[in-house]
């Protein structure tokens, strides 16, 4: 019996080093295909507040103060519905407050703010200019739903209908994503939504890897959105967004 826990020990101390050694996920190479979202002239094909929402230097440019604030959170929407895609942009925003990628979203009323046409329920690919876990780019947001964040960065996971299940060891740690974060400059996302499968990388790196089988709560398809967040002054561009669909 004692060798017999030797064995089961040593087997279990192989395979976490195996496991360890392990190199990070490379996000795939972009393919033929991809359709520009954003001619790096105007707004064409893109629905927001005309006072928030900007093309400046060639780059969207989003931004709040306190004389023309949001009544709630607002996105820069894009014209089409998409189901299975690959979507991939560079982002940069301030350290003031937080922004977005909203993806197979839904459009809502402004409810309890009349103001804002531009509400989105969904997915959302948190946008911060942060290096220190958790509060960091990347992890998914309910936006407008009753799940909070979804999954943070690092994991991989599934939600069933009675919760979320995390699985193996983390895609990457906080001393890791300081590395990998450009704090003030501009980082590159890559979100792989196909199905009920869905995977974030930031700068090339798998960071995330979620899987919602919530028979009511998950989303196949719906709009994308760009986020300029309620609260203090902030703002945030996008540049290089294109998409394919699958």
């Amino acid at each position: 019996m004692p060798r017999l826990f030797a064995l089961g020990t040593l087997c279990l101390i192989l395979t976490a080093n195996c496991c360890a050694d392990q190199p990070p996920t490379a996000a795939p190479p972009e393919q033929d295909g991809m359709t520009e979202l954003f001619n790096g002239k105007d707004l064409d094909g893109w629905d927001g507040d005309p006072r928030l929402w900007s093309v400046k230097d060639g780059v969207i440019h989003g931004e709040t103060t306190s004389e023309v604030p949001t009544k709630g959170n607002t996105f820069l929407i894009w014209k089409d519905e998409v189901a299975d895609f690959e979507l991939r942009l560079s982002f940069r925003c301030t350290e003031s407050n937080n922004s977005g990628i909203q993806y197979r979203s839904q459009r809502v009323s402004g409810g309890k703010n009349p103001g804002n046409n531009w509400i989105l329920r969904g997915y959302q690919h948190e946008l911060r200019n942060e290096e220190n876990f958790p509060n960091v780019p990347s992890f998914i947001y309910d936006e407008k739903g009753s799940r909070g964040r979804i999954c943070l960065v690092g994991e991989k996971a599934v939600w069933e209908k009675d919760g979320k299940q995390i699985i193996g060891e983390p895609l990457i740690n906080a001393d890791e994503f300081k590395e990998l974060m450009k704090v003030d400059e501009w980082n590159d996302v890559v979100i792989i939504a196909k199905g009920n499968h869905i995977q974030h990388y930031l700068n090339g790196r798998l960071v995330l890897d979620f899987t919602d089988n919530h028979p009511e709560k998950s989303f196949s398809k719906g709009l994308i959105g760009l986020q300029l967040h309620a609260g203090k002054p902030m703002w945030t561009e996008f540049k290089n967004i294109r998409m394919r669909t699958l």
